[in-house]
């Protein structure tokens, strides 16, 4: 809370208290040296709210000195309601009309109930100030906590972002390192498209969010790399319906999920396809990433396919649009094809 905010909720607040004797003088009238004996009262209830406030909470309760907080609190209170009530007893007596005669004696019971009483509005604002504390505490420590937690997302996040760089590069270096084997002209080809991929890799991953056209022109050029050296039978499809292309969006975040369909969706020996699909919606502000594939499953020896992308993805999911998003994925009935969505609320 604003301390100014802060400071005039404090001076309002026993404003108020000690205007309150002025609620009884009902036209009446009020002589001042009357009025403030009967600020008494508010005063002693302040003296018990701040010694709360600024020392026995703080200094004993949140420490764990419970008993001499108890302790102390019992004997301040139980102490300021007897000489509360005496004082209360004697402005009335003093300023009691001579007309009305002596006010009447009270019996043991009525001065029991009132000292209770004095006692207990007492123990309310001793109460009030160590659940002030106590609440101030709580939300400095859940700040901190959110502050935290916050920071270790974003280094969390970086840590990803910068695991993808060597993942991807590895894999694209191995199709070009099999490229030079039969055509060094389009090994070349190969590399000036892989040179535009790491610039855009190496300045756009910088930043939190990056357009989606950048996005998806990185995956044309990642498939138009990866058909190189693809042989005749397998089928890539790529397209895309964008309604607003400087849509803004977490950077590479769909590029595991291509690699993933190339590892897994191509056969040298059998018809393959990898059809790959990026939608984005005005209203509802919606991207969608549908990706599939035909299943050609790795064999247990061949660790290309550990799935570490996939669980990056999964990740910077969850960092990035936290309950924001849907992700289906697997594979279908007959075995043949590999299908992933992720449904992501811009």
């Amino acid at each position: 809370m604003n301390k100014h905010l802060y400071l005039f909720l404090h001076v309002a607040i026993w404003a108020f208290m000690f205007l309150s004797p002025l609620t009884y003088l009902r036209g009446n009238g009020m002589p001042m040296l009357h009025y403030l004996m009967n600020c008494m009262s508010p005063f002693l209830m302040m003296v018990v709210f701040y010694v709360n406030y600024i020392w026995l909470t703080p200094k004993c309760f949140v420490i764990g000195k419970r008993r001499y907080y108890m302790l102390f609190n019992f004997i301040m209170v139980v102490v300021f309601g007897i000489v509360l009530h005496n004082w209360v007893g004697f402005t009335n007596s003093l300023f009691m009309p001579i007309k009305m005669g002596p006010a009447p004696r009270e019996t043991s019971i009525d001065t029991f109930f009132f000292i209770m009483r004095d006692i207990l509005s007492l123990a309310m604002s001793a109460a009030v100030a160590t659940a002030i504390i106590l609440a101030r505490r709580y939300q400095h420590n859940e700040d901190a906590r959110l502050e935290a937690e916050a920071a270790r997302s974003e280094v969390e996040l970086k840590n990803l972002r910068s695991q993808i760089n060597p993942h991807f590069l590895l894999n694209t270096l191995n199709n070009i390192y099999a490229l030079t084997a039969f055509d060094q002209k389009r090994a070349q080809d190969a590399i000036k498209r892989l040179s535009e991929m790491l610039r855009h890799m190496l300045y756009d991953n910088q930043f939190d969010q990056v357009p989606l056209q950048n996005e998806i022109q990185f995956i044309e050029s990642y498939v138009s790399l990866m058909k190189i050296r693809l042989p005749k039978q397998v089928d890539v499809q790529f397209s895309n319906l964008v309604a607003n292309a400087n849509q803004k969006i977490a950077p590479l975040l769909f590029v595991p999920l291509v690699e993933n369909a190339f590892k897994h969706g191509v056969s040298q020996s059998e018809p393959s396809f990898v059809n790959i699909k990026i939608e984005q919606y005005e209203s509802p502000c919606m991207l969608i990433c549908s990706i599939s594939n035909s299943n050609h499953p790795k064999s247990a020896h061949d660790r290309s396919g550990h799935g570490i992308g996939l669980e990056q993805t999964q990740k910077r999911l969850d960092l990035s649009y936290p309950n924001r998003y849907e992700w289906v994925k697997g594979v279908s009935d007959d075995g043949k094809t590999y299908t992933s969505t992720i449904k992501i609320k811009l």
